[in-house]
């Protein structure tokens, strides 16, 4: 569900209007000497990410991609996979999906991949300017109505029940308001324990 948060925050955030977008660019560059760039080699501290249920989980779902066995995800395994499905992807869809890894994908890259998409690599800040987009008083909440209107609507859309999901956890007081700037501390850091209340 966070991922599902992430990218309907993502797709609201581009219907922002100019002067509450925040881009941040950096450039990162050797000056005088250009490096052969290489493959990142997937350490086996990934995981120390999951318990034993998820990666048993995460291997199910390997094998299942892995079509030819060979212990490696490559282009005609996930064409393969997805027909499989009833699905016909193109060369480029595929092409795009393999470019996401580094190097080649094995079980390992494959729990990395996951592990960095479920821990989301959008910092605090550009999580809760996506929702401040549409605080116009900038009180640090949003309706719980005009949320659901937004996410149903606008960027990937979601349907009632997600956002029904969505809601049973989220901080939303008696008048209705979400709490952007809790949920979002909740995304990155974790829901409060009782005891730290």
């Amino acid at each position: 569900m966070v991922v599902q948060w992430r990218s309907g925050v993502a797709g609201l955030a581009g219907s922002c209007s100019p002067e509450h977008t925040v881009t941040t660019m950096s450039s990162k560059r050797a000056k005088g000497k250009t490096t052969k760039k290489r493959p990142q080699r997937a350490t086996s501290n990934v995981f120390a990410m999951f318990d034993q249920s998820q990666i048993q989980e995460f291997k199910e779902a390997f094998n299942m991609i892995d079509q030819n066995r060979d212990g490696f995800i490559d282009k005609e395994d996930l064409h393969d996979m997805l027909a499989s499905l009833g699905k016909n992807p193109s060369d480029d869809y595929l092409e795009g999906m393999m470019s996401e890894a580094p190097g080649p994908i094995n079980f390992t890259m494959f729990l990395t991949m996951f592990g960095e998409r479920l821990n989301g690599t959008d910092p605090e800040d550009v999580i809760r300017n996506a929702f401040a987009c549409f605080d116009e008083e900038g009180s640090g909440v949003i309706h719980e109505d005009h949320l659901r209107e937004l996410l149903t609507t606008m960027g990937d859309r979601f349907t009632d029940e997600e956002v029904d999901e969505l809601f049973r956890e989220a901080p939303i007081d008696k008048k209705g308001n979400f709490n952007y700037t809790e949920f979002t501390r909740i995304l990155k850091h974790g829901a409060k324990d009782k005891d730290d209340m």
